[in-house]
């Protein structure tokens, strides 16, 4: 069995050796119809676009995106040409939602904000967004959850529309898949009418895709002072993001929200799994990420404790000061461990 894999995808070397000898490691970007024309399988991230023009010809059977977003997939050519394909659903909801808990830290010890005072509305509230349900109401805010179509198949009262949060919000962040269609379209759902119905100068936050939020609306309404600010992993264009807005927002990251070394183990770990399922391989593997390398913080309060273990400021300053950089430092992010990998003790 032959096997394309996108060399950034962590983890994975040893434990495809219990799998398969016969793996080829290569960029995403640099996936081929000639490359891919006698695999078998194809294990991809977000930069690797299977559609008819990668696929038609080839011998792939199946392909596993070590990832939670799929729209880098035409789901219809695999569908109509036998194609499995595979995602990785939660696997880097924790590393997303220690991202925004971090972002709610900074809010509230370096600038003062009263958390408990202030109302977050979670735009999409699948995997990821649940989790940062849970992070925000641990630090007792008030939390609006907005997600149409979890509302209309469950016929909860616990949602509510997105005019609801742009009138009640002090916080917005986004946590929806990209639909560029349909009755659920999220392209460009933070547009410039979305902007000008907002009532309390939200901070927004988007860790999604960066097509949910229109380039242009954003940077207008940072201009006018519509929002209060904003804290952008995903952008429009990636990596060719506009570096006038980059310029602007309060924290801007190269697509690595959900980069923590347990986020990609996990990832890894399902791909493996979905792949040997799949063509009915007993293989035993290990994927796990190495230890911290000071794995006991000490502060004077849990709160500093986790901005100490991840703070978001550092990989903003690496993108601000090297704006060119995004894909090497998207493809060479260094490790970072969840809380759940250290011992915390307040002084």
């Amino acid at each position: 069995m032959k096997i394309i894999v996108d060399n950034k995808i962590p983890y994975i070397r040893e434990a495809l050796q219990n799998i398969t000898h016969e793996v080829i490691y290569v960029a995403g970007k640099d996936f081929t119809p000639e490359l891919v024309k006698d695999a078998d399988a194809l294990i991809i991230r977000t930069r690797t676009f299977c559609d008819r023009s990668l696929l038609e010809g080839s011998k792939v059977k199946f392909i596993a995106t070590a990832t939670i977003g799929f729209d880098h997939i035409d789901t219809s050519y695999c569908k109509e040409a036998g194609i499995v394909w595979t995602n990785a659903p939660g696997c880097n909801a924790a590393s997303v939602a220690q991202y925004i808990e971090s972002v709610l830290l900074l809010l509230k010890l370096k600038q003062g904000k009263k958390l408990e005072e202030m109302t977050i509305g979670v735009v999409g509230v699948g995997n990821v967004g649940s989790k940062v349900v849970a992070v925000a109401q641990s630090y007792g805010m008030r939390v609006l959850q907005c997600d149409p179509p979890r509302q209309d198949n469950e016929q909860s009262d616990k949602f509510c529309s997105l005019k609801t949060i742009a009138q009640e919000c002090d916080l917005i962040t986004f946590h929806t898949p990209l639909n560029k269609a349909g009755i659920y379209k999220t392209f460009h759902l933070a547009d410039s009418d979305f902007f000008t119905s907002l009532a309390r100068k939200p901070y927004i936050i988007n860790t999604s895709r960066g097509e949910v939020i229109d380039t242009q609306a954003i940077y207008y309404a940072l201009n006018q002072g519509t929002i209060a600010q904003a804290i952008l992993d995903v952008w429009e264009y990636e990596p060719d993001i506009d570096l006038s807005l980059l310029d602007k927002v309060m924290i801007g990251t190269p697509h690595i929200a959900g980069y923590s070394a347990d986020g990609k183990a996990n990832a890894t770990r399902m791909s493996l799994d979905a792949l040997c399922l799949f063509f009915c391989i007993e293989a035993h593997y290990n994927v796990s990420p190495p230890p911290p390398p000071f794995p006991v913080v000490e502060a004077s309060s849990t709160d500093e404790a986790l901005l100490n273990i991840y703070d978001p400021r550092t990989d903003s300053s690496n993108l601000k000061s090297n704006p060119t950089q995004f894909e090497e430092l998207r493809g060479n992010y260094p490790l970072r461990r969840e809380k759940g990998a250290y011992t915390i003790i307040v002084e």
